[in-house]
């Protein structure tokens, strides 16, 4: 017996209760039997959906078991607007609407999603080529740029070579360099 309240204290540890000690896990008892749904009729709606297979009618005050084979309550049994299953706060037309208003959000914001992720790849499938190009042009530009400033020292070097009468002919640029 001592070992068993040991390995109570330990668990009560473990799930965080240390503080309560061991009379409050050894003083509850188990859990009643559910009661049936017609029990709780004419009491209050907290009580009733206290347990969840129940359902709380508000025109008649009778709590209900809630029929699982139909989706919805049948308007038979009792009005959706007068309907209460989870909380008493929230009839059945607001939780259906607010239930389709959410899932309408869910799905508009994944096909937006989806097509602004398609709207990227294709954008970018594209921006490349036209990235590419731009690159060619500069490309491009760079290597005229350099011709060009190619050419002026080469005409810079010659007209220093003439200035100097080093400028040598044209016919055979391997002739020997002669002193005077």
């Amino acid at each position: 017996m001592e070992g068993l309240r040991l390995w109570l204290q330990v668990l009560a540890l473990a799930w965080g209760c240390g503080g309560m000690g061991l009379a409050h896990l050894t003083a509850t008892a188990p859990p009643a039997p559910a009661q049936a749904c017609s029990e709780f009729s004419q009491r209050s709606c907290e009580e009733c959906l206290r347990n969840v297979s129940c359902l709380w009618c508000y025109t008649n005050n009778t709590c209900i078991d809630y029929p699982v084979r139909s989706v919805l309550p049948p308007s038979s049994l009792c009005s959706l607007s007068n309907a209460r299953w989870g909380v008493c706060w929230i009839n059945f037309e607001a939780l259906i609407i607010a239930i389709a208003v959410v899932a309408g959000l869910i799905l508009v914001s994944i096909a937006v999603c989806c097509c602004y992720c398609c709207y990227c790849r294709r954008r970018s499938r594209s921006r490349p080529d036209e990235e590419e190009e731009r690159l060619a042009r500069k490309r491009e530009e760079r290597r005229l740029q350099s011709l060009q400033r190619k050419h002026e020292r080469k005409m810079k070097h010659d007209e220093i070579r003439k200035k100097y009468g080093l400028l040598q002919d044209s016919d055979n640029p391997y002739s020997r360099f002669e002193n005077e």
